[in-house]
């Protein structure tokens, strides 16, 4: 068992790849796994840390199959060999449902997954609102029988020597006190939290913040309803980050003003599909949270029309293509955001105090 550790100016430019990396810098995945989450992370030292494997076949319902024919295996493995990454250190599944950890037996029979990293068992209930989640967990906690396992809790951090990678959320529970630079209190909290679309294992989510240096990251994965709340609300439990992975995908349930403006985001990336995710309401609210620079999408979303964000921060405007927006960060706290489809960058400068 590996030991847990307890714990603005912008513009844009062309370049022909997206290979070529800054020495000892963080670099960030988000691959296209169609409304799914699939994110890979690869520290400064170029050790890789996967959040989620996305979906089983080709999407359309649990069905594990040829690993050389899945389609988000593969898609994890094209950016896995554009970072030059030979294995998956640790792969951090959030929760229990398939598009979540629905690609990791296609995807172990491609690259050796060495530690998994998860909070235990899903939700008695969970089959109810998710069908096809005992199977898809049944399959992975074999995998996760022949590996390292680590069940952290929050305010464990995990050991990634490399990167400060502290867990937020867990198994429904959340931080009990603000991290470093946090607590500030949130005037935009509302009296409740919204209620969470399915109420089992969502807001079981684990969530991570990842710092290197000054940069921040908040993945939190699919948490919404009470969970997602108590880390914004009364006080903002995690301060500001530069990078926002939109919890569950953009959807409905998390249209809440009260967490952005408790995390202050200067960027928030969409993991959403076509059709799955990116609620018009989430995106509506996305274009009036103050100080937030862009929004990246992973796919134009069908149900936002009008309000999807301009084509430059999308990576995908339909289902015949599948990729992926990657972003690199330096220590000071500077960033850039790669767009795979257009072949362009865009920096921004450090956070200004």
């Amino acid at each position: 068992m590996l030991p847990l550790l307890i714990g603005t100016a912008y513009w844009i430019f062309s370049v022909g790849s997206a290979k070529a990396a800054t020495p000892k810098s963080l670099q960030i995945y988000f691959i296209d796994v169609e409304g799914g989450q699939s994110t890979l992370v690869v520290t400064p030292d170029h050790h890789s840390l996967l959040i989620d494997t996305g979906f089983a076949g080709d999407g359309s319902g649990f069905r594990p199959g040829d690993p050389h024919q899945a389609r988000d295996a593969n898609r994890i493995m094209a950016a896995a060999h554009d970072a030059g990454i030979q294995q998956i250190d640790y792969l951090l599944i959030t929760h229990f449902h398939p598009d979540h950890d629905g690609g990791v037996t296609e995807l172990s029979e491609l690259m050796p997954i060495r530690v998994f990293i998860d909070h235990g068992d899903p939700s008695p209930e969970a089959e109810t609102t998710v069908p096809e989640t005992n199977a898809a967990f049944s399959a992975y906690s074999m995998l996760r029988r022949g590996g390292q396992h680590l069940q952290p809790a929050p305010g464990d951090r995990l050991p990634l020597n490399d990167l400060e990678v502290t867990v937020v959320s867990s198994a429904g529970t959340t931080l009990f006190g603000p991290l470093p630079a946090a607590g500030a209190i949130t005037t935009a909290c509302q009296e409740h939290a919204m209620a969470p679309r399915d109420p089992y294992e969502n807001p079981r989510s684990t969530g991570i913040v990842i710092r290197y240096g000054k940069f921040r990251f908040l993945d939190v994965g699919d948490l919404s309803g009470q969970p997602l709340f108590n880390l914004a609300c009364p006080k903002s439990l995690i301060g500001p980050v530069d990078a926002y992975l939109v919890a569950h995908h953009g959807g409905p349930d998390v249209d809440v003003p009260a967490t952005f403006a408790a995390f202050k985001p200067r960027i928030a990336i969409m993991n959403n599909g076509l059709k799955k995710g990116g609620a018009l309401a989430t995106y509506q609210a996305l274009h009036h949270v103050p100080g937030l620079k862009d929004v990246w999408q992973l796919h134009r979303s069908a149900d936002a029309g009008d309000s999807n964000f301009a084509p430059q921060y999308v990576a995908n405007l339909d289902e015949t293509t599948s990729h992926w927006i990657k972003l690199t960060a330096k220590k000071d706290g500077s960033f850039r955001v790669f767009n795979d489809r257009t072949g362009e960058w865009t920096r921004y400068a450090p956070r200004s105090q």
